[in-house]
């Protein structure tokens, strides 16, 4: 028996390319509306001619999600086209290279913090008031290693995605008896442009971000009754040569 997706809406933060761009096909793929957030118009339409969706079906927002307002203007966006939303994905992330705490700027320190925690909890918060008028949705954060392993020159984005880690657990905790499933992903090496050549790393054996979709699909498309509260993702061979 399939489920008909066809006035299904999700949002998808950092759409332009790679995790957001392959979770945006795939929700396409599925029968889902999709709204599209990220900075640049050119690769957002990229994602929407990717999707196979018109433009009715597929809006386009631009805004920087680390803008306090932002979270707020996409949500305003979304519902005055659809309506409604049923799945938020929040992929939208950032960190620069790897950098020691003393030498970290106070700029990059605010913007590892707004983009990576602060705008997937105020999303999740404004579509959660939405979904629990209906009784159904999924939020989907996509989480990183760092969360867990803590590597040195990543202290802020190491304590931002432990922090989403934290909040998924709690916000499920929330939100579970208003039928609201939430969720996240922790994905180890993904082969993106985010991640630079490194001859240390063999790309051929990352996880490719359609790997990281399928999981959000499989989110998405659980049965009411059970939430896959947190997915780790690896690739089956270690990308580090030895």
């Amino acid at each position: 028996m399939t489920t008909d997706n066809s006035h299904r809406v999700a949002i998808v933060t950092g759409a332009g390319r790679g995790i957001g761009r392959a979770c945006a096909i795939a929700l396409a793929k599925a029968g889902f509306s999709v709204c599209l957030a990220a900075r640049t118009r050119e690769q957002l339409e990229q994602t929407r001619n990717a999707t196979g969706l018109p433009p009715e079906r597929s809006l386009i927002v631009l805004l920087d999600l680390a803008a306090a307002e932002a979270p707020a203007a996409l949500l305003e966006a979304t519902l005055d086209l659809h309506g409604r939303i049923d799945v938020l994905v929040n992929n939208a992330g950032w960190a620069p290279a790897r950098t020691p705490l003393p030498k970290l700027r106070e700029d990059d320190l605010d913007q590892i913090l707004a983009l990576n925690l602060r705008a997937p909890i105020a999303l999740a918060r404004l579509a959660a008031i939405q979904m629990a008028e209906r009784g159904t949705g999924t939020i989907v954060n996509i989480a990183s290693n760092a969360g867990r392993l803590a590597p040195a020159g990543e202290a802020v984005y190491a304590a931002a995605k432990a922090g989403l880690l934290a909040f998924t657990k709690a916000a499920f905790a929330d939100l579970r008896h208003y039928g609201i499933k939430v969720a996240a992903i922790v994905p180890g090496l993904v082969d993106t442009e985010l991640i630079p050549d490194n001859k240390r790393l063999n790309r051929s054996a990352m996880l490719r971000a359609a790997d990281v979709a399928a999981a959000v699909m499989q989110i998405v498309n659980a049965p009411a009754h059970a939430c896959p509260v947190e997915i780790s993702l690896e690739p089956q061979a270690d990308p580090m040569k030895r």
